[in-house]
């Protein structure tokens, strides 16, 4: 754990802006930990002013100076490719980012400016970009197969989304299991928006999302891998413009879409409906194709973590995503899988060659170790592939 130089007992601010709320939270960092003192949700329609709103928390709960606010921002583009000191040519690259991701790096501005009304210009601040997970993705795993020329012109690549979560899910895995540390691990951090990753070794392989956070799971409104032949079709029978096409994967499809009722699993689970059954069964299904792919891509599997709010809480879907996979070495502890409900759990039996554990993701305390680590090394805010 990296300490900061000015401040052997600092206090790290927190922000994490999503599309629909924000995080906050405060942790005192020491030599010898982390340790978080405060935090909060808020929902986006709460926010009539982030500049007040983070005044507030600030101001009831710090005890102490606030010596780094370090910022989660989605999408860091081809250039950021690491956690860095925001100044203005970080902005300017997270605003041309924002191209990318529309509904979360503008506001990731909106609060580094906030931040900088409540604190004024000399408080240090970090962006982690949540794209920096995947920044070595293999070129395998990191091309399409469309023409270098366009794919060089306009960035066009598989860039990875939930990178904190995957990040932290692994890290705690590996603090938990030395001697594992090594192993071929596919995490899965499913909520709203949902993902599989596959480490090996320390090494990211490959990720479902790719260019944008549509691709691959089914997700509560977003439709995951979908032939792009249909996206185009679609376009030219319903008259659809870019901005349609795009607000229907994102917003109309996913769970939402094949149910007609809702995006909410736990919804979705209490009805008899047909519709909501096939939802089910599709999201479950994806999720097992990625890790039998992802299986293969490892070379097999030595662990399984589940994050998120789904992957935490919802056993059924647990079930579900693990059944028959007893040829791949996954042995399910079911009583131990219906008694996990949100906590670091191992629900697997003892005899199963593949550890499947549910793992809460905590982005806030990764976020201030990263922006700490940021101070110390000075690191500087880009690097050329």
């Amino acid at each position: 754990m990296a300490e900061s130089k000015a401040n052997p007992d600092a206090r790290v601010l927190s922000i994490n802006a999503g599309s629909s709320s924000v995080r906050l939270a405060l942790h005192r960092a020491s030599a010898q930990a982390i340790v978080e003192q405060a935090t909060c949700r808020l929902a986006s329609t709460e926010i009539a002013d982030p500049a007040y709103s983070l005044g507030a928390f600030v101001s009831d709960h710090a005890d102490a100076a606030i010596a780094v606010a370090v910022h989660r921002v989605v999408h860091g583009g081809p250039k950021l490719r690491t956690a860095c000191l925001i100044d203005a040519t970080v902005e300017d690259e997270i605003a041309r980012a924002a191209t990318l991701a529309p509904l979360h790096n503008p506001l990731a501005l909106a609060w580094i400016r906030a931040t900088r009304t409540v604190f004024g210009n000399t408080l240090p601040q970090v962006a982690v970009f949540d794209t920096a997970y995947y920044a070595e993705l293999p070129p395998v795993a990191r091309h399409y197969a469309i023409p270098r020329e366009l794919a060089q012109k306009y960035g066009l690549r598989r860039y990875g989304f939930h990178g904190l979560a995957h990040q932290a899910m692994w890290r705690a895995w590996c603090a938990g299991h030395p001697d594992g540390a090594g192993g071929r691990v596919v995490s899965f951090q499913l909520g709203a928006g949902c993902s599989a990753t596959a480490v090996r070794d320390g090494h990211v392989l490959d990720t479902s999302m790719g260019f944008s956070p549509l691709e691959g799971l089914v997700m509560a409104t977003r439709c995951g891998d979908v032939d792009a032949g249909l996206l185009t079709h679609l376009q030219r029978i319903e008259g659809l413009s870019p901005d349609a096409a795009e607000a229907l994967l994102n917003h109309r499809s996913g769970l939402l879409g094949l149910s007609g009722t809702s995006g909410d699993l736990r919804t979705l689970l209490a009805s008899q409906d047909e519709s909501a059954r096939l939802a089910i069964d599709l999201y479950c299904y994806r999720a097992r194709k990625y890790l039998g792919a992802y299986a293969g891509v490892l070379g097999g599997v030595d662990a399984v973590l589940f994050g998120g709010g789904v992957g935490e809480h919802l056993s059924a879907i647990r079930t579900r995503i693990l059944a028959d996979f007893e040829w791949l070495g996954i042995r399910l502890d079911e009583d131990a899988n219906l008694a996990a409900l949100g906590g670091r759990t191992r629900i697997s039996r003892a005899d199963s060659h593949v550890a499947v554990w549910v793992i809460p993701v905590d982005e806030a305390a990764l976020l201030a170790e990263q922006a700490l680590a940021c101070l110390a090394s000075a690191a500087p805010h880009t690097r050329g592939r």
